[in-house]
């Protein structure tokens, strides 16, 4: 890998995410053949939903404004979270919708992309505030047909997850019109209320799968001189939020990956010999911060993270984290953009021209709304995943270890016997689902770049692949030749 220099610090670049999303479409869509008005149907914002409502907050009414955009209806629903944020705008709001609809299309989820947000800092309002916003911004939704299981259907985003899904739901159950698939109306709910084993871990598991698969890769790992496999690589976590504590866990105990270090809001911890994530995951629950762990260094600045030497960048926080001012300074050889959005264009090109692998976040980030389709789906269909099976499949399990141990004279223990012979439960499911569903899109972003040698990275891979089946439903709908 060679170094690039940074940037003169007069450049200026555009952070807009909006813009940006909307510039790596158009490099990949230069690259297809399709109708210059099929792929500006393909990249607009179909619209977007924005109202304000009003709030009492301890005991007067204050004004919070909320958006719900929806990116493409080439499949419905349309799927997308809800993110709560004190600086969120349309164009973030947009932005994200727009790589919901791409990430779908990639991971053959059947869903159009949407997203929704409302401008409020969710760690400095109560919960009850919150309830009193979560339960009105669903009622503005369902008032002008934004929320529904054959219409769109939110989940959890920053700042919101199952308890602001519990709400949703409940809320929408109120009013809607078809109350008994009213459970599918939102995905990311609690277990006890319609939600899917798994689900809480998704997005992070997804993350793992998706760095296996290249980390397995012999064509990459030869790029950027590293041998086959996770186990062993040394691998640093911006952000331990929900996506950053299950990608990082996920990543030691069952890939055998070093986490040697972890970047949050307020500072950095470092230590080369490796993080148990498991116990700073209870150093934080028990502290309120990761700070102070024993046997890692503190570093005050919450960015030093992304510039420490290391396999893996695993960018998990927010948009923008990577840009021209420091983009010279990364020292990894592999990002894997777990969060939306992490790398802006310059950055990206500097890091390419320097021979890093950028693991983009269409395809990383897909676990969330793959997993959130098995929810839907259980939802729908009423029924609990490995419920008419599980009992067979142990039963069937059973009958083949009886025959090897007839054939092999060798007797089991129970307790050997019992775990091979146990058929698969939800979470077993949703987990083999996420897995076939990560490793087959991989393979197809992959064959994308062999396809055409103009292709020189997986982002541009991942985007013409996307664009070639939302294309392909359009054209098959009969709305474009």
């Amino acid at each position: 890998m060679t170094t690039q220099a940074a940037p003169p610090s007069s450049v200026k670049e555009d952070l807009n995410l909006n813009n940006i999303v909307s510039a790596q479409f158009d490099r990949a869509a230069a690259l297809t053949d399709f109708d210059p008005g099929l792929l500006a149907q393909i990249k607009v914002c179909n619209n977007i939903y924005t109202f304000h409502f009003p709030v009492e907050v301890d005991g007067k009414l204050q004004i919070f404004q909320g958006w719900r955009a929806e990116h493409s209806h080439h499949r419905k629903p349309l799927k997308g979270g809800i993110r709560y944020a004190p600086n969120v705008d349309e164009n973030e709001v947009m932005a994200l919708a727009a790589l919901m609809t791409f990430k779908c299309a990639l991971v053959n989820v059947p869903f159009g992309g949407s997203k929704g947000a409302v401008r409020v800092d969710p760690w400095r309002v109560s919960d009850k505030t919150k309830e009193a916003i979560t339960r009105r911004f669903t009622y503005e939704l369902a008032h002008k047909n934004f929320i529904g299981p054959g219409v769109n259907v939110p989940a959890p985003d920053m700042g919101t997850g199952e308890k602001e899904m519990a709400w949703i739901t409940d809320t929408y159950q109120a009013v809607a019109s078809d109350p008994l698939n009213s459970f599918a109306c939102v995905t990311g709910k609690p277990v006890s209320q319609g939600g899917i084993a798994g689900r809480t871990e998704a997005t992070g598991r997804g993350v793992y799968y998706g760095l296996r698969e290249a980390c397995n890769d012999p064509r990459l790992m030869d790029k950027v001189g590293l041998p086959l496999g996770l186990a062993d690589k040394r691998v640093v976590v911006q952000g331990f939020g929900n996506v950053g504590y299950h990608a990082a866990r996920i990543m030691q105990r069952e890939g055998g990956a070093k986490i040697i270090a972890v970047g949050e809001y307020n500072g950095t911890i470092v230590d080369e010999n490796g993080i148990d994530i498991d116990a700073l995951h209870e150093h934080r629950v028990k502290t309120g911060y990761i700070q102070g762990f024993p046997g890692c260094t503190d570093l005050e600045e919450p960015a030093a993270c992304l510039e420490l030497e290391c396999d893996v960048l695993v960018p998990a926080a927010l948009e923008n984290q990577i840009t021209l001012a420091n983009a010279s300074q990364v020292k990894a050889k592999i990002v894997g953009e777990a969060a939306n959005g992490p790398t802006t264009p310059g950055a990206e090109q500097i890091l390419n021209d320097s021979g890093v692998v950028i693991v983009p976040d269409i395809y990383l980030n897909a676990g969330g709304v793959t997993v959130s389709y098995f929810e839907w789906t259980k939802n729908i269909s009423h029924m609990r995943f490995g419920r008419m099976s599980k009992r067979f499949d142990a039963g069937r399990e059973q009958r083949y270890l009886e025959l090897i141990e007839a054939a092999t004279g060798v007797k089991l223990s129970d307790e050997k016997r019992e775990l091979l012979g146990l058929g698969a439960d939800e979470v077993d499911l949703v987990r083999s689902g996420l897995e076939n569903t990560m490793t087959d899109a991989y393979q197809e972003i992959m064959a994308a770049m062999e396809a055409d040698d103009r292709i020189k990275d997986l982002r541009t891979a991942a985007y013409i692949v996307s664009i070639k089946k939302v294309a392909t439903t359009y054209i098959s709908m009969g709305i474009f030749p």
